[in-house]
């Protein structure tokens, strides 16, 4: 039986247990150069949620170092830092060839009652009543490289519903800010731990993009380079990532060639149940935009 892209994602985000707090990833070629930010955050959280009992993770703090090889697997090494009453802690390194591409801390909470107030969710449209993607012209998809062409086309895990469309090859400029349904394709199970992977893994989608539509540039376009430098996580509510999700972007600033993005993400019914941050490289190469 052929594996849908759904299940190759929940098995990516399984890893193989090596040794105590010791764990072993694969990686999944989607078209990019190197191995995509998402997937290492989702592997990250998978190890560190490994290693907890009756806790909760509430916040990832993240950097990404070095540009994951997508021929390799990655190796994930969890430090139980610490585990107090009510918080634990865990520091987890992704190495790949000898050398740390990745490093995250991770805390997690017992369940306990607290006040409670949430932002409202945007009033958007529905996503039933928003059209999927466009696809992409073909003789436009011709000039750019094959290995490219398939991270524009294939068909992912998530399905994604854009508030406002967009054209991944002639950008507009638009204020930064951007409203993004997204779902993956298939029910999976009701495991809360694998869900938070899933939406760590999802985070990486559309964040830092909403940096550069001001500026009308694409990580298509040759001079542009672009890439995670940071990512933030936090988990407020119960969710399920196989159930439509809002994610309402911003992004207050770019300067020093990096940008800024916030994130929230909501259910259907407006429940605010994570939100999220990332600052990454936004490099004009020779300050000239093509």
């Amino acid at each position: 039986m052929t594996q849908t892209v759904v299940d190759e994602l929940v098995d990516l985000l399984k890893l193989e247990r090596l040794e105590e707090n010791l764990y072993r990833g694969q990686s999944r070629d989607i078209g990019t150069k190197y191995v995509f930010g998402g997937q290492v955050l989702g592997q990250a959280l998978s190890a560190a949620q490994r290693t907890v009992e009756g806790r909760t993770v509430h916040s990832l703090h993240a950097y990404f170092l070095r540009a994951g090889d997508i021929d390799a697997p990655i190796v994930y090494h969890v430090e139980r830092s610490r585990d107090g009453k009510s918080f634990s802690t865990r520091r987890v390194t992704a190495i790949q060839h000898g050398q740390q591409i990745f490093g995250c801390a991770a805390s997690f909470q017992i369940n306990e009652p607290g006040v409670e107030h949430q932002i409202s969710m945007p009033e958007v449209p529905r996503p039933e009543d928003l059209d999927p993607p466009d696809a992409i012209d073909p003789a436009a998809l011709s000039h750019i490289p094959a290995k490219m062409q398939r991270w524009l086309t294939d068909k992912g895990p998530f399905e994604f519903r854009h508030v406002y469309p967009r054209d991944e090859l002639r950008r507009p400029k638009r204020p930064p800010y951007q409203h993004v349904w997204l779902r993956l394709t298939e029910r999976i199970g009701d495991a809360q731990e694998l869900h938070r992977a899933m939406l760590a893994y999802a985070s990486d989608f559309h964040l830092i993009g909403t940096a550069t539509l001001p500026h009308g540039i694409s990580y298509l376009q040759p001079n542009v380079m672009m890439a995670s430098l940071d990512h933030a996580l936090w988990f407020h509510r119960p969710f399920r990532a196989d159930d439509w999700l809002l994610y309402s972007c911003d992004s207050p600033s770019a300067q020093g060639a990096r940008g800024l993005a916030r994130g929230s993400f909501y259910t259907r019914d407006g429940t605010l149940v994570a939100s999220t941050a990332q600052e990454g490289l936004i490099r004009i190469i020779d300050g000239e935009v093509v």
